[in-house]
């Protein structure tokens, strides 16, 4: 009889531009984005003017 054959799996690598941690930063980005609108919108004028 014929064995199964194994099929390796991959490990994920810790370091590097992967889809979990491009997805992680992207949605940190948007809150950030939002946070900023936000506090804008709040104070009445824009938080990165001098």
């Amino acid at each position: 009889m014929i064995e199964p054959t194994e099929i390796p799996q991959r490990r994920l690598p810790r370091y590097g531009f992967h889809s979990h941690t491009e997805k992680l930063n992207g949605r940190v980005a948007m809150l950030g984005f939002i946070a900023l609108l936000i506090i804008e919108f709040n104070l009445g004028h824009g938080l990165l003017n001098w």
